[in-house]
This record gives C-alpha cells, sequence and structure tokens, in this order.
C-alpha cells in the first residue's frame, strides 16, 4: 500500500464516522498503519471533517516523526503510535466520543456481554480502564492512555476484543484495517445503546453462556468460520 492509498483508506475511515453519527464537529480520529512501509496516517488536529481532504492527512512514522504533512497531527497520535507498538497486527485505530459507549465510559462500568448481537463481533464484555492517575494524566497523557489498554489487556487478545472503553475518556477500537477499525466503532456504539436499553428492561439481566458466546464469535473468527461467503 503506496501513501496515496493509505491517506485515502484513513480519510474515508475518517469520514464514516461522520456518517454513522459517532462523531461531531472535530471530535475522534481514525488512523491507519502499513507496517511494510512503517508510515501512519491519521486525522490532523482540530481541522473540521466536511473540509477535511485527504491530503490534509498526516504520515508519521513509528516515532511519530512526521514525513508528510503541513498540519498538526491528532493531539492522540501517542496514543495510536503507543498501541501499534504494543498490539501486533493491529493497522487500524479508531477513537469517538460515540454518545453510549462514552456514557459506559463515563459511568466506569464495562459492557457486558448479553447477547449474540455482541458475540459476532468481541469474544468478552468490552473491557474497561483502570482510572489513570494524577502522575499519568499530568505527564505524557496520549502515551499513558495507551499504556492504561495495554495493562488493562493483559491475558486478553486485541484481536478478539477489538475495543476498550476508557475510564472516564470513551471508546477506542481497532482491526487489521482502519477501514474495519471504524466498522469496530460503529458495532461497539450499537452494542452500548442495546446493552443500556437491556438493562432499563431487567436490570439483572446476566450475560449468555460461554457456549453461545463461542459458538457466535467463532462462526465469523477464525479457522473454523463458516459465516458469508468464501473470498
Amino acid at each position: 500500500m503506496n501513501s496515496k492509498t493509505l491517506r485515502e483508506e484513513v480519510f474515508e475511515a475518517n469520514q464514516a464516522l461522520v456518517q454513522h453519527g459517532l462523531v461531531i464537529f472535530t471530535w475522534g480520529n481514525a488512523s491507519g498503519f502499513n507496517r511494510s512501509s512503517g508510515v501512519i496516517a491519521i486525522k490532523p488536529s482540530g481541522v473540521p471533517y466536511a473540509k477535511m481532504t485527504p491530503a490534509d492527512l498526516v504520515l508519521t512514522d513509528l516515532d511519530g516523526h512526521i514525513i508528510e504533512g503541513t498540519l498538526r497531527p491528532s493531539s492522540d497520535l501517542a496514543t495510536h503510535l503507543a498501541l501499534y507498538s504494543a498490539f501486533e497486527g493491529v493497522n487500524g485505530i479508531v477513537h469517538t466520543h460515540s454518545r453510549y459507549a462514552t456514557a459506559w465510559a463515563q459511568a466506569g462500568i464495562e459492557i457486558p456481554l448479553l447477547g449474540t448481537t455482541h458475540a459476532d463481533y468481541f469474544r468478552t464484555a468490552i473491557p474497561l480502564t483502570a482510572p489513570m492517575t494524577p502522575a499519568e494524566i499530568q505527564s505524557d497523557y496520549e502515551k499513558n492512555t495507551a499504556l492504561v489498554i495495554v495493562r488493562r489487556f493483559a491475558g486478553l487478545d486485541p484481536l478478539d476484543t477489538p475495543a476498550v472503553l476508557v475510564s472516564g475518556h470513551g471508546p477506542f477500537t481497532w482491526a487489521t484495517s482502519a477501514a474495519e477499525a471504524a466498522h469496530n466503532a460503529v458495532v461497539l456504539e450499537e452494542l452500548a445503546h442495546i446493552a443500556y436499553l437491556t438493562f432499563t428492561i431487567k436490570v439483572d439481566v446476566e450475560q449468555i453462556s460461554d457456549t453461545l458466546r463461542d459458538k457466535h464469535f467463532f462462526r465469523k473468527h477464525g479457522p473454523s468460520a463458516y459465516y458469508g461467503q468464501k473470498a
């Protein structure tokens, strides 16, 4: 994938967030990583989505050095960089302040795995990070945001559950591409809404069984997947 193609893919991922109502004004961002070239494309900071073009995206390396672009990259760049470094196989990251997922993050509650809709995409409840400490907030805040995510995923496969709620902040999703990371962000917001509605109907609802969870997850994921058509 060349730089032009990467820019176009990441531009489309950012626009998808607008089209699906996950961002307003300049909130949120999407990035993509071409691991073979070591190039990352990310939304520029504070640029309205309606005015943004593919050429506005900023290209950096994994150390955050700007390769191409005249605009400042997203203020969340350091979070994206640290997640790319920590999560092998992740080549796209999205951050939003979508309404329902953010509400769960602000409440400090993970999104339980209540049904098969959730299990089709995520193999666990949507994890919640620990609250950041004053020291983490005051020094290298964006990088430390990624580090609390990485710590939360100790013992978890980030590609089995490609989403997280940062306590008091909001959701991040990721995938093997920017387009898929945006897709996961849309799914996550729908699941957050469904979970909210479920608890309004029955406050003590329980998560589905591991057997039902794995049946639905592995229908779509892994070597034994059989959902959809063969490529």
